[in-house]
């Protein structure tokens, strides 16, 4: 956490920043550990003073803030950030504000309990670098059967575990692959190079049904709280996860069936074995 679908609900929370001028940006003072700002706060607030925010966008699980001068702030939130307009859950987990000017925001906030997440300055050809083809893949809103297929057709992993590889598509996370194979009917252990061309279209059929719920809801705020959107408010899908952590509990798609909890690749991954054989 946050995914593709939390992070899309923080870029649309503060897409009124479009048309504002930075007035300042600005390293709060927080005891906590350090969030990565690049360059440094002083370098970082000489390049972006003046300018004017032209596009908020989204690139995988980044809110993208693109600028007249043709730079961007990237926004990484990793495990615990939220970008947002209003109060913050804490003022102790403050670390970055964004101040502007000439539009319907007054300010842009950072906060990270767990100070895992980057605030970062990229020039056009350093995006791309980092960001690029190379190393993102499509985003998961986008891609089609035939793409997601040509590129993991061959590979022996889980399919779960493929899922989570941003190199192969952008966006989801733990949370949303358990989702997105149950809602295929897919067992998170099939490997990859034995699926056919129908439970591709499956699988890119349930991630945009899935995902699109999500954002509609406004993405999920699990049991420690930490999720908000730009208004410092819970989200709703949490409410509708069909199988994560409700291990032990019946399956609501098919009534029968008990959710199971297994562990790939570290992370905990929940399905319902009579659905997903």
């Amino acid at each position: 956490m946050p995914e593709l679908p939390e992070v899309e609900t923080m870029r649309r929370g503060i897409l009124a920043a479009v048309g504002c001028r930075i007035v300042e940006a600005t390293k709060l003072p927080c005891r906590r550990r350090p969030i990565a700002i690049k360059p440094s706060p002083a370098v970082f607030r000489r390049r972006v003073q003046g300018a004017t925010i032209t596009e908020v966008g989204r690139t995988g699980k980044r809110v993208v803030l693109w600028l007249d001068t043709r730079e961007a702030i990237v926004i990484e939130p990793r495990m615990t950030g939220l970008v947002l307009v209003s109060d913050a859950p804490s003022s102790e987990h403050l670390r970055w504000k964004l101040e502007l000017a000439g539009g319907a925001l007054e300010a842009i906030f950072y906060w990270d309990r767990r100070g895992l997440g980057s605030v970062r300055l990229f020039t056009e050809k350093e995006f791309q670098r980092d960001f690029g083809p190379d190393k993102l893949g499509p985003d998961a809103l986008s891609i089609t059967a035939a793409e997601l297929q040509s590129r993991l057709s061959k590979s022996h992993r889980e399919i779960k575990v493929a899922l989570l590889d941003q190199r192969v598509l952008a966006g989801i996370g733990n949370l949303y692959a358990a989702e997105i194979l149950h809602a295929a009917s897919l067992h998170p252990q099939k490997p990859c190079s034995q699926l056919k061309p129908r439970h591709w279209q499956a699988i890119v059929a349930a991630t945009r049904r899935v995902l699109a719920d999500a954002i509609r809801y406004e993405g999920s705020t699990l049991g420690d709280g930490t999720y908000r959107n730009a208004l410092n408010q819970a989200g709703g899908y949490q409410n509708h996860h069909r199988v994560y952590a409700r291990a032990g509990e019946p399956c609501p798609s098919c009534e029968r069936g008990v959710i199971e909890r297994i562990v790939q690749a570290q992370r905990a991954t929940f399905f319902c074995g009579r659905c997903q054989k």
